[in-house]
């Protein structure tokens, strides 16, 4: 693909991913969250090994392999998802919305606490910002535990756990193919999720049969698009442009989630969640190094001209 065919497709992706947080409101607010969820993550992977199949991209996996999409499966899917799908029955979707957008961010922070990345004055800088865009948030919401939302609380730990799973990611995806890890991961993590669900959710199998013609129009749209789709069009996306110029386009993700709670779900949009997204947008700029990778490509090119 072209670098401007790339970018095109990154930001329809964006639009997607934001709008997904108000579709996951919808379907936990249909059905029961984790079991629904399970489902959602299953046909995702379904999609995306039936594509690598007719594309004949399908490959065996190795044993460390294997160890890495469990670790990822685990964390990414069945933490992120579990944390992010209980998460929303008790916030509202512009603040799961905003809180998400750390996710380039958090992954920032595990690859210096894990990985061994550099840790400058720019990234520590960014990763101030972006915690004081979500104290603007967490701080005003309900049901709070504390001062801070329950709801808000656990959109974290689902932004704290996918960020944990990309350093698996990383590890998997040097020996395979980040497509072909997104569809095992899918599949294991839906596995667990059932198991969880089942324990959780004793009846969560009979609310599927509640669910309305829109709800599960929602549902088909959100496990194929925006779970299934979107993550292999942005993993294609970060192997041909970098992690870096990616990253900035993780910004508009919290502004579509914003701005669709607002006109789908009518939730009011506060003062404090405008702040916080602005802290935020700064901490991802800075804190995933994507302004430093900027200034070093710029630099080069005026070197070389």
């Amino acid at each position: 693909m072209s670098k401007p065919l790339t970018y095109t497709l990154l930001f329809f992706v964006m639009m997607i991913w934001g709008f997904n947080v108000i579709a996951i409101k919808v379907l936990v607010e249909n059905f029961a969250p984790v079991t629904i969820t399970a489902f959602r993550i299953l046909l995702a992977g379904i999609v995306v090994m039936l594509i690598l199949g007719i594309k004949k991209e399908f490959r065996k996996v190795t044993r460390p392999q294997l160890i890495y999409i469990t670790i990822g499966a685990l964390t990414g899917i069945l933490g992120h998802h579990f944390f992010l799908s209980v998460g929303l029955t008790a916030t509202n979707a512009s603040n799961a919305g905003l809180i998400l957008g750390l996710v380039p961010l958090m992954t920032a922070l595990a690859a210096i606490l894990f990985l061994g990345d550099r840790l400058t004055v720019l990234r520590m800088i960014g990763i101030v910002s972006g915690l004081i865009g979500v104290s603007f948030i967490v701080m005003n919401g309900e049901g709070s535990v504390g001062s801070i939302s329950r709801g808000d609380l656990y959109i974290f730990l689902a932004v704290v756990t996918q960020a944990v799973s990309f350093i698996a990611i990383k590890r998997a995806t040097e020996t395979m193919d980040a497509r072909l890890m997104t569809g095992w991961m899918q599949i294991a993590g839906a596995f667990f999720l059932f198991v969880v669900s089942a324990q959780l959710e004793p009846d969560g199998l009979s609310s599927l049969t509640t669910g309305t013609p829109l709800a599960w129009g929602v549902f088909l749209a959100s496990s194929i698009l925006a779970t299934g789709i979107g993550h292999m069009v942005y993993n294609k996306a970060i192997h041909q442009i970098g992690a870096g110029e990616t990253a900035i386009f993780i910004n508009l993700t919290p502004f579509f989630s914003l701005t669709g709670s607002y006109l789908f779900l009518g939730e009011r949009i506060m003062a404090e969640q405008l702040f916080g997204f602005l802290f935020i947008v700064t901490g991802v700029v800075l804190g995933t190094g994507a302004l430093e990778q900027s200034i070093r490509k710029n630099k080069k090119k005026r070197m070389a001209s």
